[in-house]
């Protein structure tokens, strides 16, 4: 019996999730629960986490003891004080861009700037962040949504660039942006009607089941919930 509980020790992986409160974050947190893992969550409801502030930042994450083996950025927000995406580039208002530039890419960059004391060197884990399909330039073929588009295109750049420096001295790290597809929470609710949705226990499987595949060979990279590339 002690041997078995001293390799389910060994085999137990330690996740952070920041945004731990959302409907995706909430539901990252219970399936990595449920299959084992041991799970610290932040957030700002319950913990305080300012992640667009950077001492609060600093004083959340990077405290943190031990390293993770994986560790999930789920915050975002696509309506931010009411602003509503835009339906073309002259509904773009300065304090609306860089609201959702504060949210959805800064926030993620003071994450991702404590991401080398976070993660171990001596074995695989993964950074991964919540990013959008609609932040692909390749993939734009509509127009629309120019704030949001561009945060989530700024932090998919963000991460691509912190993977690169992140692999010179963790050979086993894997960074990348992850889009969940349409999940059915407050963040989506007024748009659910335009594209099929998956409830948010749903969206946790299947990106646990990505980050579970991935290699270091991936590093970099941008996949959608099935694990398909998503063009920059």
């Amino acid at each position: 019996m002690a041997g078995l509980q001293q390799d389910r020790r060994l085999a137990m992986k330690r996740a952070l999730i920041i945004g731990a409160s959302g409907g995706i974050g909430a539901a990252l947190v219970a399936a990595c629960r449920a299959r084992g893992d041991e799970v610290t969550g932040l957030s700002r409801s319950v913990d305080g986490l300012e992640i667009t502030e950077e001492e609060s930042v600093a004083e959340h994450v990077g405290n943190q003891a031990d390293p993770f083996d994986l560790v999930v950025v789920a915050t975002g927000a696509l309506e931010i004080d009411g602003a509503a995406p835009e339906k073309t580039v002259k509904g773009v208002t300065k304090h609306a861009l860089m609201d959702q530039f504060a949210v959805n890419a800064l926030g993620p960059a003071l994450v991702l700037r404590h991401a080398h004391d976070l993660l171990p060197r001596d074995r695989r884990a993964v950074f991964a962040v919540l990013s959008a399909r609609v932040g692909s330039i390749g993939d734009n073929w509509i127009g629309g949504w120019i704030s949001y588009r561009s945060a989530k295109a700024a932090v998919n750049q963000i991460v691509h660039t912190s993977a690169i420096e992140l692999a010179r001295s963790h050979k086993e790290a894997i960074c990348v942006s992850l889009h969940p597809g349409t999940v059915a929470t407050p963040f989506t609710q007024k748009y659910l009607g335009r594209h099929p949705s998956v409830a948010p226990e749903q969206a946790a499987e299947n990106l646990l089941n990505v980050i579970d595949s991935l290699t270091p060979e991936q590093t970099g990279q941008f996949f959608d919930w099935a694990g398909k590339a998503v063009p920059w």
